[in-house]
Parts: structure tokens; sequence; C-alpha cells
């Protein structure tokens, strides 16, 4: 029987373990930690699901479809659309064909105006029943532009630019000044006109435990508390060395983080990060945001770049007379926890001048230092293969494909396709 080891429990490493155990292939998944989930993981504290960091589903990435069973994770769904807040006002912003019920309200949104509202409904159109993965490759690498070039050759107005989407796909791609490659634009646009924005009922983290449990389930071997330090590609069978043991193996696949990767195959990998810090914080469920289960936009500045109402989501993730509400600032601010949750006070008291928000509790402060890698315009062409490394050694991980659950999935997906083909 063939035998793979698969360093890593993040998405990648999970997918490519149940994948390769369904296929009769003997696995073995080695994770540092003591549970698995990679960069998605949920503590749990006080009635409290603290995410590590802002991080959602997207309901209709083909992956997540593909590999999960979503009624098994009790999904709860932000309403379609944002609130965009400024001093004394908000207003919202919603796709009248999925969220009905805010017609009026988006029709006369004086932030946003309406030719910028029909280029959007332009735009759904356009990409509709394009097959995703060609979104990537519209454009040849060298004439490749970011998001904000992109948007202004689609006519979009700065207004719309500076008042959604700047803090919106901030909050996507955790760049504020729209620099990514509109090729990430263009797909979680598409994600997110056929597809919702959820959480698992139970926080973030049961997406790893979920695959994890199929993994098992299919004849895989979890490790947990088991640290890889080598990989060595040996004369056609390769043998990692964990907990001061060596195994060997027929294949091994690497799913650690790109750093990680890079120490242990020698591959080059992107070594430009961004990162960010969530804050949670609580308030007496009497305190009505009047947020209709969706994301507030800070629409003047990045202090933070939104907040989000995540008990209104899922009431799981506060305790009976709690609400759960976390902001999110890009990048890593000099200031620290207790001043950054001073400006989260101010920008909800401008936004909610009606309210008072002295019970507004901090609870927890996340700084993410690695939650993505850098995407800029063509910058595809730059990531290393699945089979790039010396041997019977291949690479799993989202920085193979593109920064996102979606590419973390799929990579796991290919890399065990790949093993199989190459050692059935």
């Amino acid at each position: 029987m063939t035998r793979v080891a698969v360093v890593g429990g993040g998405l990648a490493g999970l997918v490519a373990a149940r994948r390769l155990a369904e296929a009769g292939v003997e696995v073995e998944l080695f994770e540092a930690r003591e549970s698995v989930g990679g960069r998605v993981r949920t503590d749990r504290d006080g009635g409290f699901a603290f995410d590590r960091g802002f991080q959602v589903l997207f309901t209709a990435y083909p992956a997540v479809r593909r590999e999960l069973d979503l009624e098994a994770l009790s999904l709860r769904r932000f309403t379609p659309g944002a609130t965009i807040a400024r001093p004394g006002r908000r207003s919202v912003l919603a796709d009248p064909r999925r969220a009905p019920g805010a017609l009026t309200e988006t029709l006369f949104n004086r932030d946003v105006r309406l030719a910028d509202k029909l280029r959007v409904l332009a735009l759904q159109r356009e990409l509709a029943g394009t097959d995703p993965e060609t979104l990537f490759d519209a454009r040849e690498p060298a004439s490749e532009v970011d998001i904000e070039a992109y948007l202004a050759e689609r006519g979009f107005s700065r207004r719309f630019v500076e008042r959604f989407a700047a803090p919106f796909y901030g909050g996507v791609t955790l760049d504020r000044s729209l620099s990514t490659s509109s090729a990430v634009f263009r797909y979680t646009f598409r994600m997110l006109s056929e597809g919702d924005i959820a959480l698992p009922a139970e926080g973030m983290g049961a997406i790893p435990a979920q695959l994890a449990d199929r993994a098992r389930a299919a004849g895989a071997t979890v490790h947990t508390g088991a640290e890889v330090n080598r990989v060595a590609p040996g004369d056609g069978r390769p043998t990692v060395a964990a907990d001061g043991s060596e195994r060997d193996a027929d294949a091994v696949v690497v799913a650690t983080d790109p750093a990680a990767a890079a120490e242990l195959t020698g591959v080059t990998t992107p070594d430009a990060t961004k990162g960010c810090v969530t804050q949670y914080f609580s308030l007496p469920e009497h305190v009505d945001l009047a947020t209709g289960e969706r994301l507030l936009l800070n629409a003047e500045g990045d202090a933070p770049n939104q907040v989000a109402p995540l008990s209104a989501v899922a009431p799981e993730y506060a305790p009976e007379g709690k609400q759960l509400l976390s902001a999110t600032f890009l990048g890593d601010p000099d200031e620290d926890d207790a001043t950054l949750a001073d400006r989260v006070r101010g920008a909800l008291a401008a936004w909610y001048p009606s309210r008072r928000f002295d019970r507004l509790e901090h609870l927890r402060t996340e700084r993410v230092e690695f939650a993505q890698f850098a995407q800029p315009p063509g910058f595809r062409e730059s990531l290393p293969a699945v089979d790039a490394p010396e041997g019977s050694v291949y690479l799993a991980g989202d920085y193979t494909a593109w920064s996102s659950i979606q590419g973390a999935m799929e990579s796991g997906r290919r890399a065990a396709a790949l093993v199989r083909k190459r050692h059935a």
C-alpha cells in the first residue's frame, strides 16, 4: 500500500489527507499544535466564541461546496450587503436581488450614486455563469491591474471606491489601498453575487474539525502535538523527522505555512505578508445597533476598518444577555490594545450618536501577523508549483493558488491528485 505523510493540519493538509485516504492510501498527518486548523481556529471563553481574527466562510466557493457538509456546520448567514458608517449617519447598500427587503434603503442611499449601483449590477451580469478559475486568467500577467485601477476602468466613481470598495475589500484582502490584483476582486465578487457570507454556529474552528473527522473516517491517522522538523527527499523515498523519530513514505505533502514550507523544502515561497488586529467586545443585548446582520464599514478611515455584529448573525457566539462584536484594524498598528479599544468606542459613538457605549467591554485582542500573503497584480506567476520540491515531496497551501479558504482547500485537492497520479 502507498504510504504518504502530510505535514501540517490546516485546511490544505486536512483535505489532502482525506482525499488520499479515500483513495486507499495509508496516510499519517502531523500537526505541531495540539489542535488542527492552522490559521482557522476558535477559542471559547466565558460563553463567547473567539475566532482567530475576523474570519468568514464564502459559501459559493467551489472547494467549500465540494469538501464540506455545510448543513452539518449549522451556518448562520450575514445579510447580503453592508452598512456604510460615517459620523452621524449610516446607510445600507445591498443587492436588491438577494436582499429585496433592503431595496428602498439601497435605492435612496446617498453615499453611493445611482450610476455606481447600476455598474455593480452590470458587473454581476458580466461575471455570472463564468468558470470561476478563468477569472484569474482574464488578462495577460504583464497587463494585470490592481483593484483600484480595475474599478476606474469600469467607470466607478471615487465616492464608491472610498465609501464602499476600500473598506469592504480592505476587509477581504487586508489592503484598503486596493493594490491587490483585480483577479482576486473578480473571483470574490462573483462568489459574493451567488453565495452567502456565513459563520458556523460553533465558530470557524468547526470547519477544520469537520475536515479532520472526515479524514479520520476515511482512514487517515491524525497526530497533533507532533512537530516535523525535517523533510528529506531521499533517493526516491522521502522521510520525515517528527518527535525524535524518522518515518519513511512513498511521498510527503508539506502543507504548512509558507515560511515553514520554505524551511522544510528549500522552495521559495511568498514572504510578503499581510496582517491584522481584531478586537472583541461585549455589549448588553438591549443595546440595539440595528445592523440588520450586516457588516459595518468605516467610510471615513481604517480605525477600525470594519465592525462585525457576530452574535447578531450567530447567537451562539455570545452568552445569554450579551452580544459580541468584532472590530478589525488592518496591518500592524503601533497602538496598544487599550488605545485601539478607545478608537473603536469613538467610532461607534460617532456612528451612533444617540446610543451610549459606556458598557462596551473589551474582551480580547487577536494580533495576527500573518493572515494572508501579498497578492499584487501578476502574483500567481511567482507562486511555487505543487511539485516544486525535490523528489517525491509536494506542496499544499493557499500560497500555491491564492490566499483564501478556497485556495487552501483546492491546493489540498490538487496535491492529493498529483500524489495519486504518480504514486498510486
